[in-house]
């Protein structure tokens, strides 16, 4: 996306916002190469073919997920260029033919607006938020409901010391050395972050357990909002939620090694969300596109 547009054709830039289950990928990030291993990066590029781009088409990601992790909301900007005499699709056709090119059920495109040329999705991005489910009171993970499998985290213990968790969290609040909870091998240059939100609290029972299970079974829900995590940063909820109760609450050791790199969660069953503030949106440059168009051969 670094060259001009060819002479006579027409490059437009779009803000797309977009959700997926993650159990089934190695993260948003498209992975290169003959590798097994496949990101929803790759799906997406993959339906941008059948825009018929001139050049191209590459999803630049606003926030980066790990393996087995969902969003609720992701974002990204890509760069449509038509041929001469071709007008920019409209946002509404950008969005329909997307999600009906997507080869992947677990993938949606939620919404798209056309921005200037110099936005830049990661770069606009204020704030990350990831949110992680817990249940208690299940000593195995086959024990938990198949439709809460990769979307929840079982632990062994039957209750959570919710006050200590609190008091646990508070002590994250603010700018640190979070180094203790990043995985090895990260890109970043500095490990300080400012965590602007931690807060645990329970969830209502989950409509996909038996009610002979759900007396047994509780939810909780922990939350973190930042405006950068670090590469990986693993380590924050498997912490807080060792305050259980006996165990001393007292101020986290944030910038201490640990070892033993990321704990085993059943496939992160996390969730994120990223909030890119919607900039100037474009006006349509020319009447909209019928999407029919999209669908030839």
């Amino acid at each position: 996306m670094g060259s001009g547009p060819a002479a006579g054709t027409v490059r437009a830039r779009y803000l797309v916002y977009f959700q997926y289950v993650g159990t089934d990928f190695n993260g948003v990030a498209a992975v290169r190469g003959a590798q097994r291993a496949v990101g929803v990066q790759n799906y997406l590029e993959e339906a941008a073919e059948r825009l018929k781009s001139v050049v191209p088409v590459k999803f630049v990601i606003s926030s980066r997920t790990d393996a087995g992790v969902h969003a609720l909301s992701n974002a990204a900007h890509l760069d449509v260029q038509r041929r001469s005499g071709q007008p920019p699709f409209s946002p509404e056709v950008l969005t329909q033919a997307l999600n009906t090119h997507l080869k992947h059920p677990a993938i949606r495109v939620l919404q798209a607006f056309r921005v200037h040329s110099d936005f830049h999705a990661r770069y606009a991005a204020t704030s990350r938020t990831y949110l992680y489910r817990l249940a208690t009171g299940c000593p195995r993970p086959d024990q938990l409901s198949v439709f809460e499998r990769n979307r929840c985290w079982a632990l062994r213990a039957d209750y959570l010391d919710v006050a200590a968790m609190q008091e646990a969290a508070q002590h994250l609040l603010g700018t640190h050395d979070f180094s203790a909870f990043q995985s090895a091998g990260s890109p970043s240059t500095s490990s300080v972050r400012t965590l602007r939100r931690a807060s645990v609290s329970p969830d209502p029972a989950s409509p996909f357990v038996l009610p002979q299970e759900s007396r047994r079974l509780r939810f909780w829900t922990l939350e973190f909002e930042s405006q950068s995590f670090l590469y990986r940063q693993p380590g924050i909820h498997p912490m807080l939620s060792r305050k259980t109760r006996g165990q001393r609450a007292g101020r986290p050791q944030v910038s201490q090694k640990t070892s033993g790199g990321r704990p085993a969660t059943q496939r992160q069953a996390a969730w994120s969300e990223v909030q890119v503030p919607l900039p100037q949106v474009l006006p349509p440059a020319a009447p909209e596109l019928s999407s029919s168009a999209l669908w030839g051969p």
